[in-house]
């Protein structure tokens, strides 16, 4: 259409609804003369005036307020994906970040993980509760299996557990990169107010984490080595690399590879015995 390069908005909006199915929302279907939702329809489901949503389409009327964007995206049946593509026509702007707490990942992301054979690797929340992890991170890490839910943490770990601290080669520099990169995890996934009970209960049981909070250092939890005194392996280094996970700005997955291939050779063996 020509009006699409002026007023990308509208030309998106009116490309939405020509997508949907009147009748899958109990809107007549007969004597329409193009496809998909009349303007007053979409502006129905998203309880905004029918005058309101015409202006949007027509490049009228200002910016949107977001609480006006997430219901325009919910009348629309938008993906996240999509939501996020209309907050960035609308605003220039994605919007803000919602956190949900989720406590599984999909099957292929656990296949993935699964097919890392030598090379440990876990999926963890914003707020650093390991969701899903291979056997290789079983062995090498920490077996999340045997652990209840609630010490599948990461901080809980690295604080509370004291085969998880003994194992540390440099535990205090541990210590500090956790939570600096813990507190960016958080504020980056919208997560602040969802932490704050885990944060209150460690600062109470550690005065080590209740100093090392205070400081509000912040970290990058992308690339780096950690190194380990395992009860099998013996002293190894791992390298390790931070990814965020698609379309799950709550999850991250972190892959840590030995350094020594004898090491990843022994590993395979134990897995494989």
């Amino acid at each position: 259409m020509a009006t699409a390069p002026d007023n990308p908005l509208g030309f998106y909006l009116r490309d939405r609804r020509a997508r949907l199915d009147p009748g899958a929302f109990g809107f007549p279907t007969k004597r329409r003369r193009t496809p998909g939702l009349r303007r007053e329809e979409v502006a129905q489901r998203a309880n905004i005036s029918p005058a309101w949503y015409t202006w949007l389409e027509q490049g009228r009327g200002g910016a949107p307020s977001p609480d006006v964007l997430n219901r325009i995206a919910g009348g629309l049946m938008l993906t996240e994906a999509e939501r996020e593509h209309l907050y960035l026509l609308a605003l220039g702007r994605p919007p803000e970040v919602r956190y949900r707490a989720r406590d599984s990942v999909t099957p292929r992301l656990q296949r993935l993980l699964d097919g890392m054979l030598a090379s440990p690797a876990i999926i963890k929340t914003a707020t650093w509760d390991v969701v899903a992890w291979n056997r290789a991170a079983a062995l090498v890490l920490t077996d999340y299996g045997a652990l209840p839910l609630k010490e599948r943490n990461i901080l809980r770990l690295v604080f509370s557990n004291d085969r998880v601290r003994g194992s540390q080669e440099d535990w205090e520099s541990t210590a500090r990169f956790v939570v600096g990169a813990f507190r960016a995890d958080a504020a980056r996934a919208g997560a602040v107010s969802e932490v704050s009970q885990l944060v209150t209960e460690l600062r109470a049981a550690s005065p080590e984490f209740a100093a090392l909070w205070a400081d509000n250092d912040v970290r990058f939890h992308g690339e780096g080595a950690k190194r380990l005194r395992h009860s099998v392996l013996g002293a190894i280094e791992l390298e390790y690399s931070g990814f965020a996970v698609d379309g799950r700005p709550d999850l991250g997955m972190i892959v840590y590879n030995p350094v020594d291939p004898d090491v990843a050779e022994h590993i395979r063996s134990l897995l494989t015995a």
